[in-house]
């Protein structure tokens, strides 16, 4: 069978390796083109332009096109940790996982890169109740911008990207489900 096929592996090669050598194909569009802004706007030229900004940043193939928790990661951004001075900061250093997952692999949150990011009150006790499973998450309703759904698709990578947060196999799990040791970040 796999004599039957060998022709492909050559061509599965150039698949495979052209996008590396491509080097970064990441472009946006001009804020005089986005749509958004008023190309005829006072202030357009005084606007720092989203490849100008952006492409110095981590690439991801997805969404706005950058690896945003890499970044922070990395020191590469360093975002304010409150606008209002009697914010409580609390970085959480721990994963939820998540199971009854029908077929796919089992949903790792992990607190910290999203806490680096956000306060508390951003998603308790209005998007997620504190208290584990008992939030009534349900994929459909992520799909209709509810929960993740409010900035995964919006702000944060797309929910095409299944693996990213479907990235336990259940066959490998052996803990309890709910609030547990973070894992090792993943790039």
């Amino acid at each position: 069978m796999i004599r039957r096929f060998r022709w492909l592996l050559p061509l599965l090669s150039i698949l495979l390796v052209f996008p590396v050598l491509a080097g970064d194909k990441r472009s946006w569009q001009p804020l005089k083109k986005d749509g958004l802004h008023d190309p005829k706007g006072p202030a357009i030229d005084e606007l720092q332009n989203p490849g100008e900004a952006l492409s110095i940043l981590p690439p991801d193939l997805v969404g706005n096109m950058v690896r945003w928790v890499v970044a922070l990661q990395e020191g590469r951004i360093q975002p304010r940790t409150n606008i209002l001075p009697d914010t409580r900061i609390n970085v959480l250093d721990l994963d939820l996982i998540y199971g009854n997952t029908g077929d796919q692999p089992f949903v790792r949150f992990p607190h910290k890169p999203h806490t680096e990011w956000l306060d508390c009150s951003n998603c308790h006790e209005g998007i997620f109740k504190t208290k584990f499973n008992t939030s009534g998450i349900k994929m459909s309703l992520i799909l209709e911008g509810r929960f993740c759904g409010q900035c995964h698709g919006a702000v944060a990578f797309p929910l095409t990207e299944c693996q990213r947060c479907h990235s336990i196999p259940a066959n490998t799990f052996r803990g309890q489900f709910g609030a547990q040791q973070a894992l090792p970040a993943k790039k």
